[in-house]
């Protein structure tokens, strides 16, 4: 496999989001990240009155791993790319407060952030938790590597955690502002039971309820007390994650590479094989988690 083109794209095969994202555990990652952001009434609101979520949820997960990918594997120019796009749609939309009638942007610096931090801290939280194997020091460096992907959707970097405990921080700020309001559980409801054709109610029930519970087990314990649900004992969540963390990654990489977009693959084209993620490129010396049931700070 020969280099074509020796752009590294905005973080690189030595950064620690190069080599973590390309894990499988960020699909029950990505889950989790739905659920807390739709803790957020104002963010929440934005996005259930400017979409059809229940129509075009996977469509929705998909263009965010695709933004995902693009920003993590794409060129700089693919990643600068991506992020306009997002800037330009997020300057178009706008929410209604039903209680009070203000009317207010999605684009709300405070709103950027909340998404953006409950993004990448379940990243970071599943992966640890799961067995992916990052220090701390490689949190705190892939919570600054973020501060980049903070700013491609609008956001100042420098009022972007750049650390775990300035992340855990953020969040001990917000909670008082997050609630469970319809719209929480509507997306609640959709997670546990997405329509589907008939004939592919089983695998909902077999597959995709096991990555939705677990992905909802997994959130910090204020989000359980809002949804109303509790969640088995923190021990029982995080050897469940590790052994789906060890079912998943014992798929061969080439395989899980294989689906479309195929970002890692075409990385590997643009850079070269020396460019593949592999967990151990951040360490094999790494305490993968510092107490049972934690991970990042949230």
């Amino acid at each position: 496999m020969a280099a074509t083109d020796g752009d590294p794209g905005l973080f690189g095969p030595s950064s620690v989001t190069w080599q973590a994202h390309g894990d499988p555990m960020m699909w029950v990652a990505g889950v989790r990240a739905l659920y807390l952001q739709a803790l957020h009434p104002r963010a929440v609101r934005g996005v259930m009155q400017n979409s059809d979520f229940r129509r075009d949820a996977w469509g929705r997960l998909m263009r965010t791993a695709g933004f995902v990918g693009t920003t993590t594997y794409g060129t700089t120019e693919a990643a600068e790319r991506a992020g306009a796009r997002v800037r330009k749609i997020h300057r178009m939309l706008g929410a209604t407060d039903p209680e009070t009638g203000e009317r207010y942007g999605v684009d709300e610096p405070a709103l950027l952030l909340w998404v953006h931090c409950a993004e990448i801290g379940s990243y970071l939280h599943v992966l640890r938790r799961s067995g992916f194997p990052l220090t701390d020091a490689h949190a705190d460096r892939y919570l600054a590597e973020h501060r980049h992907s903070a700013r491609l959707v609008g956001l100042d970097p420098a009022s972007v955690p750049g650390n775990r405990a300035e992340l855990a921080a953020y969040f001990a700020r917000v909670r008082p502002e997050l609630e469970a309001g319809a719209e929480a559980h509507e997306v609640d409801d959709f997670l546990l039971r997405p329509p589907v054709r008939p004939l592919l109610v089983p695998a909902r029930e077999l597959l995709w309820r096991r990555v939705a519970s677990l992905a909802y087990d997994s959130l910090p314990p204020y989000a359980h007390e809002l949804y109303g649900r509790p969640a088995p004992p923190p021990a029982t969540v995080t050897r469940r994650l590790r052994a789906t963390g060890t079912l998943l990654r014992r798929v061969p990489a080439r395989l899980r590479w294989q689906l479309p977009p195929k970002h890692i693959l075409r990385a590997m084209a643009r850079l070269g094989p020396a460019a593949r993620p592999a967990p151990y490129k951040n360490g094999r010396q790494a305490a993968i988690l510092d107490r049972p049931g934690e991970g990042a700070a949230d």
